[in-house]
């Protein structure tokens, strides 16, 4: 790297000079230093005034060289880790090494082969930039705090460049995705807004079963899943949307799982912290999934909205909320795993870890040797870890995490990077592993059915056997020991390895 200017200013420390941003660069056109005349071609121009961009300061350190600083969560300096940006006005074959100088965490994937993602206006596909171009190093230019450099070459004049920590997925697309869903009238989607952000941005809460399921009356059993509590982690929106699209598909396991069950999802808890590029924190500077224990309806409003309806879906008597699953993505470990809670009951702990191991079975990317069951007291504000603790034994609350880069497969070494489409596949996967455990959960069936061989989703459906069909989950209260007083349905649960 080249040696810094005397007329540099110094960067870098925890806090440092990062107090001086108060917001994203805007069109910011890098001229040379002494440079008097017209700008050119090369003069490179910066912008992260758009949405879910990040890019707070830019310096150049020398010709090619220029050092990026990270604009940091909204009213909270702690959190610097993604950024996205724009840069234009580049001449062909212009080389220049990006420094990333003001990350707030030391350990990350880039030490692990991670790269930035990219795309052009004529390339407008995202891929990860080659792991031989970046370097992830303690710089003692920025107070010996760590820095991510990439080497990159523009090669189109004409093209504007984008530039991520990992692959946006921004709040209207998340709207246009729904829309388009509502727009297929399929009778077992149902969207409603359950509240609203500071900022006044939806806060969606989707269900999806059969019509059956939602008379007045009928007894259900609830899914619950959450995710973008923490809007930097966007992979968690992926895997949601691949949840989504397997649940109103009319794949014949799609088709059985909205006979047997209601799924509520809540795929976008943070939308102003999405919107705003942050990468923790919501417009107010709050880690949302450290405050479940008391949110503030002011302060917390999407997550206060949540909240009351988990409580009273609890509190109803005819419904069982017997799955919350939290999405994350993970910024220093590979593949998918879980967090699941620590109880003293050792039946229920066992039980706890049937829907990871069958997990495991059905995604390759999903690693059950990571998954870790804790009570750490500075996860108490999680929803995970509260959920955990207000409902009762027959419910099971998790954090679903993926990494950020890559995932690899048993038996292997090499780590294959996840793609937008490989994210989806866990999603799907994920909902898949439901069938797998209501055939085996003895809670539900009272017997032990031999763990199921893995199918092929295409083969399934060229098999175009019909639907699985059970009785509506409308019958007399449960008589099984493990039911909770009168919330359990009595279901004839018939060997479903011939239902489909």
């Amino acid at each position: 790297m080249a040696e810094r200017s005397q007329t540099a200013p110094e960067a870098g420390n925890d806090l440092g000079n990062d107090d001086t941003i108060g917001g994203n660069v805007n069109k910011y056109m890098v001229l040379p230093t002494g440079y008097c005349g017209q700008p050119k071609k090369g003069h490179l121009i910066f912008d992260a005034c758009f949405e879910s961009g990040n890019l707070g300061r830019v310096d150049q350190v020398s010709e090619f060289e220029y050092d990026l600083f990270i604009r940091p969560d909204t009213c909270n300096p702690r959190f610097r880790v993604w950024f996205n940006f724009t840069v234009e006005n580049v001449k062909e074959s212009q080389r220049v090494i990006f420094n990333i100088v003001n990350f707030s965490k030391t350990k990350s994937l880039y030490r692990d082969g991670m790269a930035p993602m990219v795309k052009s206006t004529s390339r407008p596909k995202w891929q990860r930039l080659p792991p031989k171009n970046v370097y992830y190093y303690r710089c003692p230019d920025h107070r010996k705090n760590y820095v991510m450099s990439f080497a990159f070459c523009f090669d189109r004049e004409e093209d504007i460049y984008q530039f991520a920590y990992c692959y946006p997925y921004t709040y209207t697309r998340f709207q246009h995705y729904l829309d388009s869903l509502q727009k297929r009238n399929m009778d077992y989607f149902f969207r409603e807004q359950l509240g609203q952000s500071v900022q006044q941005r939806h806060l969606d809460l989707l269900t999806i079963t059969s019509p059956d399921n939602l008379w007045e009356g009928a007894e259900k059993k609830v899914v619950f899943i959450t995710g973008r509590i923490h809007p930097g982690e966007t992979p968690s929106s992926f895997v949601c949307q691949g949840i989504i699209d397997f649940l109103v598909s009319q794949h014949p396991i799609a088709r059985a799982l909205r006979e047997h069950l209601v799924f509520k999802i809540a795929p976008m808890l943070n939308p102003d912290g999405v919107y705003l590029g942050n990468y923790r924190c919501s417009l107010m500077g709050f880690d949302l999934n450290r405050h479940w224990l008391d949110p503030s309806p002011w302060a917390h409003p999407t997550l206060h909205g949540v909240k009351q309806l988990i409580i009273q879906m609890y509190n109803d008597p005819k419904t069982s909320l017997e799955f919350y699953i939290d999405i994350h993505a993970h910024s220093t470990m590979m593949n998918g795993f879980m967090y699941g809670n620590i109880f003293e009951d050792e039946v229920r702990f066992q039980k706890q870890a049937v829907f990871p191991k069958l997990l495991c079975q059905n995604a390759e990317d999903f690693s059950y040797s990571s998954t870790s069951f804790n009570r750490d007291a500075v996860k108490a504000g999680t929803g995970r870890r509260f959920l955990g603790g207000l409902l009762d034994h027959t419910s099971y609350c998790y954090t679903l995490e993926v990494s950020f880069y890559s995932y690899i497969i048993g038996g292997t070494t090499a780590a294959v990077p996840y793609t937008e489409e490989a994210y989806m596949k866990l999603g799907r996967n994920v909902a898949r592993t439901f069938l797998d455990y209501y055939r085996l959960n003895p809670m539900v069936e009272k017997v032990t059915i031999p763990m199921p061989s893995l199918r092929n989703e295409e083969t399934e459906r060229k098999k175009e056997r019909p639907p699985y069909k059970r009785p509506l989950l409308r019958g007399p209260a449960s008589s099984h020991p493990n039911s909770k007083g009168g919330k359990k349905s009595s279901v004839n649960h018939k060997d479903p390895s011939n239902s489909f």
